[in-house]
């Protein structure tokens, strides 16, 4: 099998990862429930974790990493503590429904800025464009779709200069580009566990710049005797028995990352990405591809008169793992002008080796 669907979730991971999921299944209970034994070495492992993202993102303080299930778990956080029925929201034509449906279900008055599909300098002129009276800006730092880096931190300076607070959706970059909260200075960066961090489904992580409004309420594990959820993180924001064994597996993910260096991860996905490229060139497949600066390791191709979802079927009976359709990301398509035909997506991670790819496009030129 050669599995090319790290955008969704990164299948194959470290051994490390299963291995200490398995170890909190056997040996860890609920943090926060107790003294004994289990109690206190659940405690440590989800602060470990905390102190282990702290330090990859550029966070202060640990307990401003609250654990959530996903990353759509921690932008309807974030975007629900911030925005309410008619605020003036500003996104990027490249969000996830994750952003897009939170924004409707309050009623937010939402504009749309940066359509131009690679185009940083498009985007930033839009932006400042558009940014004055706004009360909040929404922005993904990479397309799900596309792998589009967006240039996050432009934009984040311009949120400075007209002070509006930015949410900003890590998904795609979380572990594979520098996510730094300090210099960022958001209010809020979401972003999942089982993507570029490595760790299993279920677990996602929400920078907090703001202490939030609570989405759900329960047990906290601290100042019990009141009816209220707690005034601090991460408590506030972390009602009910946490994941202890998916923030194990994902604090193995994590600590993966830093010994593996974003900078390292990029590159081998970016080299990946040039070999399907060029692999590609001068055959009837339509690629979407920026240049070397502002691409992840994703890329989609479409072939005219040829349906997605049958091209992607053909490659499932030759065992490649992709993603095709419109990736929950309908805004992305209609900005880049495939929102009738959707894309087929192919995602790298370390673990995908250059004959891998090779080979897939050998494939696709077969179908071809």
């Amino acid at each position: 099998m050669i599995y090319l669907d790290n955008a969704a979730t990164t299948l194959i991971k470290p051994p490390a990862v299963s291995a200490a999921v398995n170890k909190a299944i056997k040996s860890m209970a609920s943090p926060g429930r107790g003294a004994h034994r289990p109690a206190m070495a659940a405690a440590n492992e989800v602060y470990n974790c905390r102190e282990a993202a702290a330090g990859l993102f550029n966070v202060d303080e640990p307990e401003r990493v609250v654990f959530t299930m996903n990353a759509t778990h921690g932008l309807n956080i974030a975007i629900k503590s911030m925005a309410h029925q008619g605020s003036r929201v500003l996104i990027s034509g490249f969000e996830h429904n994750s952003v897009v449906r939170p924004l409707k279900a309050v009623g937010a008055d939402v504009t749309v800025a940066g359509r131009e599909l690679f185009d940083s300098e498009n985007l930033l002129r839009d932006f400042e464009r558009k940014i004055s009276g706004m009360e909040l800006v929404v922005c993904t730092h990479v397309s799900n779709v596309f792998g589009y880096i967006l240039p996050i931190y432009e934009v984040a300076e311009l949120c400075r200069e007209y002070s509006v607070p930015l949410i900003v959706d890590a998904s795609q970059s979380a572990g594979i580009l520098p996510v730094d909260m300090k210099k960022l200075g958001a209010a809020f960066i979401a972003m999942p566990g089982h993507k570029g961090l490595f760790g299993p489904q279920g677990t996602g992580i929400l920078l907090c710049g703001e202490e939030g409004k609570t989405l759900i309420e329960g047990g906290s594990g601290s100042d019990s005797i009141s009816e209220f959820m707690p005034d601090y993180l991460p408590d506030r924001l972390e009602a009910g028995t946490h994941n202890v064994c998916g923030i194990a597996g994902l604090r193995a993910g994590i600590e993966f990352v830093k010994l593996k260096g974003t900078e390292n991860i990029l590159s081998h996905e970016k080299k990946l990405l040039r070999i399907m490229k060029k692999s590609l060139a001068g055959s009837d497949y339509e690629l979407f591809t920026g240049d070397s600066h502002n691409q992840s390791g994703v890329i989609s191709l479409r072939k005219r008169n040829t349906d997605c979802e049958s091209l992607a079927e053909k490659l499932y009976e030759r065992d490649i793992c992709v993603r095709s359709g419109l990736h929950c990301a309908p805004l992305a398509h209609k900005s880049a002008g495939t929102i009738d035909t959707g894309t087929v997506r192919f995602s790298f991670s370390p673990f995908i080796s250059a004959d891998q790819v090779k080979s897939c496009c050998r494939i696709l030129r077969g179908i071809v």
